[in-house]
Order: C-alpha cells, then structure tokens, then sequence
C-alpha cells in the first residue's frame, strides 16, 4: 500500500518493516486490529494499519453501517518511540531509539 502525505511517499513495498502488533482477534472480526510500522529509506516512521468495523480503522458505509479498512499514518520520531514502548518492543528501540534509553 501507498500513499502521499504532505508531499512525500510512504509506500510498504519499499521501506523497512520494523515491527508488527495484532490485538489478538482473528482478522474477520468487527474488533480485528492490526499495526505495522515501517521506516522509509530516507528515516520517516508510519504505520500501516488494519482493523474491523468496530477497529480504528472503521471507515462509514451508508447512514448507519460501517466496515473494515486500512490506512497509513506518517508518525513522528516520538511517536514511532511511544507507539515501540506501548506495544513493548524493547529490542527494536534500542535499534532505532538507543540514545533516548538509559538504565532504571
């Protein structure tokens, strides 16, 4: 999947897959829910998501029906940080992030 945001290309097909989450709920359910996150060559963060029609992914089809779909959404260096600790990938911020870690 691709798709321009303010000008610049965030395509699936050519940047890096850093990681991937799932809500645990097969992907035919209304609560389905999945994030993968990506790095373009040049080091932008997004996220292409998925999700049912109870998901934030729902997208409005008709007055009072709504579906599943997928979207992608250019995230920030913090973002891309916060969203690696929310959904606990410690090995891959220490990859991307290691300047921002420190011992507890």
């Amino acid at each position: 999947m691709k798709k321009i945001i303010n000008g610049k290309k965030y395509d699936t097909e050519t940047a890096d897959l850093i990681a991937q989450w799932d809500n645990g709920y097969f992907n035919n359910d209304f609560n389905y829910c999945s994030e993968d996150l990506y790095r373009t060559k040049k080091g932008s963060w997004f996220i292409h998501g998925d999700g049912g029609a109870m998901s934030k992914y729902r997208v409005q089809c008709g007055s009072n029906n709504w579906g599943g779909s997928s979207a992608i959404e250019a995230l920030s260096d913090d973002e891309a940080f916060e969203w690696l600790q929310d959904h606990n990938f410690a090995e891959e911020i220490e990859k991307h992030f290691s300047e921002r870690v420190e011992e507890a």
